[in-house]
């Protein structure tokens, strides 16, 4: 647990819910395997970014991730044409998806240097990321956040376009728990999705 000066709570790490995690995924059917189905999800999330938001939303990176006990997994990545490609595992400390851990709230970052707890992220040195927004997928009956579903982008987003950005990320995430039910559902009832949305 690490303390949160912001709300004076002892917030759970990476490590301290990682087995709760791991069982939890299992629990529905998540393994950390690359999907093309996931990957065609990110690309639409993208997508769907850039038409929302015009030129300023063109080339973001989506990804639908996991929390897995030792890495980030990107079961689902978009890298925009002509882009430099990501990898699909990423430190647990690295990025602004492991935020959610200790909250169930989307985050939208529209420029990540404006606070200093997040510009000095190893993702802004490394990838060049200056944008980013994402939901938490929580299983509703444990309150765990087993991953996220976000975008990144290289160039700030402006303010004004934090409140589409929260609609967007949240509509997707929304999208993506029921698309887990409708594979739960084809997969014979095996697993239940117990996430939550809103």
């Amino acid at each position: 647990m690490r303390y949160d000066t912001d709300s004076g709570l002892e917030i759970p790490t990476w490590h301290d819910t990682a087995q709760e995690r791991l069982r939890l995924l299992a629990e529905v059917g998540l393994d950390g395997t690359p999907d093309a189905e996931f990957d065609r999800f990110a690309a639409h999330v993208s997508g769907t970014f850039a038409a929302e938001l015009g030129s300023v939303g063109q080339g973001l990176y989506a990804m639908v991730n996991l929390f897995l006990p030792e890495a980030q997994t990107f079961v689902g990545l978009h890298n925009p044409p002509g882009a430099k490609p990501v990898a699909r595992t990423m430190a647990p400390d690295h990025g602004f998806c492991p935020e959610m851990l200790g909250r169930t709230k989307a985050l939208v970052l529209a420029d990540v240097c404006a606070k200093p707890q997040f510009a000095s992220n190893p993702v802004v040195d490394k990838l060049g990321v200056r944008t980013y927004a994402g939901a938490p997928l929580v299983h509703e009956q444990a309150g765990t956040v087993l991953g996220s579903v976000c975008v990144v982008g290289t160039s700030p987003l402006p303010k004004e376009t934090r409140q589409t950005c929260l609609a967007l990320i949240k509509r997707h995430r929304n999208a993506l728990v029921e698309l887990l039910g409708q594979r739960a559902s084809a997969s014979g009832g095996r697993h239940s999705t117990g996430f939550q949305g809103g």
